[in-house]
């Protein structure tokens, strides 16, 4: 059979990737296009755009690239009506992804979504076209299928892929020395995101407080899909990079500040405490207060049901705030249970499921069963 997949960003093409390995074992003359990164093309078939060139953030960089994002609309759309693909799997991205499967169902063709966007958290009037355009969708967040439950609209919750990567990852036992680390200095890990835009935000104040913690060494977690030149500019003594070796540096790491995404997940999963942090535009922001319908940021939050980790959003991202937060975070041993102890919460609920198998093996089925 033949897929067309879309993925706007770095987390969607790591998962994409993923269900592409096992929908090949599932269909052995599996056929793949798609809009995507590095890690789906490794997989094999035609990569037609990268994602870097679709990253958007925020409400008014969203309304300042409208044009642009209207011509890789229009291209996508041309390039699947000439590929005639079995199924159109949406992975995330909900701007683009949902007006692509409006255009797909309207030609006809079978659409699927991995990974719900996140419309529990704002617009739930997008529930709606999803139940218009998407034949089925698999979700990864447990509380997604009792949400579209609601609006009568029934889903396949397949297991969590950030969980079950997480548990198969096997650490590097020469992390330090390939990176020139020190052995006797307890790691904080920084992870400030993989788009330049949440960089920018976030990466300065995360590691302004730095003198504070001298007996400590601050380690980046930088990303290839950036230039490595990019990252120069952050450069401050006693500051650490290291790129595409995030599993590897939380598993090392004593605590870690996150932006706010499937990162502070990862964390939680490798058991990490860690300060969530979250930064915009004040346009972005002050819309986004007034549409999300969610009282947490982060993913770990989300999915406990209640403040397991601390969360410092816009204004109360300070130095000052973060330093303060940070001191408590590495002092404090009951915090650091109740943290752990919000986690295992968080590992039962998700369970382990091997979302990308079980996800491949349902929509082999239902492609067959149509």
């Amino acid at each position: 059979m033949k897929y067309y997949l879309i993925a706007g960003e770095r987390s969607g093409d790591f998962h994409a990737a993923h269900l592409m390995r096992e929908l090949r074992l599932q269909d052995a003359e599996a056929k793949f296009r798609f809009w995507g990164g590095d890690m789906m093309e490794a997989e094999g078939g035609e990569l037609v755009r990268h994602y870097k060139e679709l990253a958007i953030m925020g409400f008014l960089e969203a309304a300042t690239s409208i044009l642009k994002f209207r011509g890789y609309l229009k291209q996508c759309q041309q390039d699947i009506l000439a590929f005639k693909p079995d199924v159109l799997i949406l992975v995330d991205y909900a701007g683009f992804n949902l007006r692509m499967a409006k255009f797909a169902k309207e030609q006809g063709i079978k659409v699927f979504y991995y990974i719900s966007p996140k419309i529990w958290a704002w617009n739930q009037g997008r529930v709606e076209k999803v139940k218009a355009y998407v034949d089925k969708m698999f979700a990864i967040l447990p509380f997604e299928r009792e949400f579209y439950a609601k609006f009568g609209y029934e889903i396949d919750y397949t297991g969590n892929p950030t969980a079950d990567a997480v548990a198969e990852f096997q650490p590097s036992t020469d992390f330090y020395e390939r990176n020139r680390l020190d052995r006797e200095r307890p790691i904080i890990a920084v992870l400030p995101g993989s788009r330049k835009q949440e960089i920018e935000e976030m990466l300065h104040e995360m590691i302004a407080i730095l003198p504070g913690f001298q007996e400590y060494q601050f380690v980046v977690a930088g990303v290839t899909n950036l230039d490595p030149n990019y990252y120069k500019h952050f450069h401050r003594n006693g500051i650490r990079f290291v790129f595409d070796q995030t599993f590897d540096l939380l598993a090392h790491a004593k605590a870690a500040l996150v932006t706010s995404g499937t990162a502070t997940l990862e964390t939680a999963l490798f058991g990490v405490p860690q300060i969530v942090c979250y930064r915009t535009s004040l346009l972005s922001y002050t819309i986004g207060k007034m549409v999300i319908k969610v009282p947490y940021i982060s993913l770990v939050n989300l999915i406990a049901g209640r403040e397991v980790v601390k969360e410092l959003i816009q204004g109360d991202f300070t130095a000052r705030n973060l330093l303060d937060e940070l001191r408590t975070l590495l002092t404090d041993a009951d915090y650091q249970a109740r943290i752990r102890a919000g986690y295992a919460d968080i590992r039962e609920k998700l369970g382990q499921q091997q979302a990308a198998r079980k996800t491949a093996e349902l929509m082999v089925k239902y492609l067959k069963a149509a």
